[in-house]
């Protein structure tokens, strides 16, 4: 017997949810064939069979949270196993090698039920009898201690909300992620404006605002790179691989990969856009365009919002904001004022692998294209 364990999806995870099976026990399948659909942050996910032969036993069931490894499929016997020269489906494409063993060790789990806090042991165990998570309890004893009458009144909210609902999908792995982010990366945002005014009407924003990055990595190339923070090495990217951070009502947040972005053409990038939306919006966009991105993109003045501090997620080192065009009153040259259309711009960046002055000669590069008319 051989048992087919979960593989690597890509997007950083560790797990993912089981939605169908869509194989039984005792049935014979052909290498490729469908087994299971399984919901990851983004999308969900079709797995191939890496072999044919007959299902011996299946190790979970829909709804289920499976980690990457865990046990799937078990074969019967001896079965006929993929062609040697063909690509493993489980294998993260372009990802470095250091890359995994970051996202294991920088995550830190959630909800620790009360380790770091400062309380009695009558007061956890009453905690643990009103089912309270310390760690969610502002405390208000002496020295930052947490009381019984603490306890109590966050046991009163909760029974008043809804009950827990279980982070799942795309908001588990946003969790996650920022967990992630949040341990690992020392970040630093700065700020400024540029000034389209020269815009022709119908100027594409995300196609200049793609165009203005690239101008930004060639000015300054280290900021499209991985950071292996084990190694303390720095690893600076020839290609261009974007993740552009896109917004769905029913997908939450995606960070999809337009690949190569300064060899394309504008036709060629709107095209890709055009079927990366497409796909977010059906929920099955593939895990491979979830895969490698090597510098960031957030144009969320889209829906609102002036200015942010956008989050970086390791192995990239920055990721440049676009915030809500306006017009504005603004002193030209000779210091009279007039109206002109601004792009807010935030730029945030991993301070242990990018200078300041790597940064702003970065945003300085983008603004100075932003400004250009063609």
């Amino acid at each position: 017997m051989s048992v087919f364990r979960l593989p690597d999806l890509g997007e950083g995870l560790q797990e993912a949810e089981l939605v169908q099976w869509h194989v039984a026990p005792g049935q014979e399948v052909a290498v490729d064939q469908p087994l299971v659909s399984v919901e990851t942050a983004k999308a969900v996910v079709e797995i191939p069979s890496p072999q044919a032969g007959r299902i011996e036993k299946l190790f979970a069931q829909a709804g289920e949270i499976i980690r990457i490894g865990g046990p799937l499929i078990a074969f019967a016997g001896e079965a006929e196993a993929r062609d040697a020269g063909r690509e493993d489906k489980g294998t993260v494409v372009g990802a470095m090698e250091t890359s995994g063993r970051v996202l294991q060790e920088g995550a830190a789990p959630l909800g620790h039920n009360g380790a770091g806090v400062r309380a009695t042991p009558a007061v956890r165990a009453l905690a643990r009898r009103l089912d309270v998570d310390l760690t969610m309890v502002t405390p208000s004893g002496a020295d930052g201690v947490i009381t019984a009458g603490d306890v109590q009144r966050v046991a009163r909210i909760l029974s008043e909300a809804e009950p827990a609902e279980p982070l799942r999908g795309f908001r588990r792995a946003m969790a996650q992620n920022m967990a992630l982010a949040q341990a690992e990366v020392a970040a630093a945002t700065v700020v400024d404006d540029a000034d389209i005014e020269a815009w022709s009407q119908g100027t594409d924003t995300t196609l200049r605002l793609i165009r203005a990055l690239v101008a930004g990595c060639r000015v300054e190339p280290g900021l499209n790179a991985w950071f292996e923070s084990h190694a303390l090495a720095r690893r600076v990217l020839k290609k261009i691989d974007l993740g552009i951070a896109v917004d769905s009502v029913e997908g939450g947040l995606s960070v999809p990969v337009l690949r190569n972005v300064a060899e394309r053409d504008p036709a060629d990038l709107r095209a890709g856009l055009n079927k990366m939306r497409a796909d977010i919006d059906s929920r099955r966009i593939p895990p491979e365009e979830l895969r490698g991105a090597t510098i960031t993109l957030s144009n969320f003045g889209m829906i609102a919002g002036r200015y942010a501090a956008p989050i970086v997620l390791p192995p990239t080192v920055a990721i440049l904001g676009a915030g809500r065009i306006r017009r504005e009153i603004v002193a030209d040259d000779e210091g009279r004022p007039v109206a002109r259309r601004r792009l807010p711009l935030s730029l945030t960046f991993d301070h242990r692998v990018v200078t300041g002055g790597e940064a702003a000669r970065f945003l300085g590069a983008v603004i100075a294209d932003l400004g250009s008319a063609v």
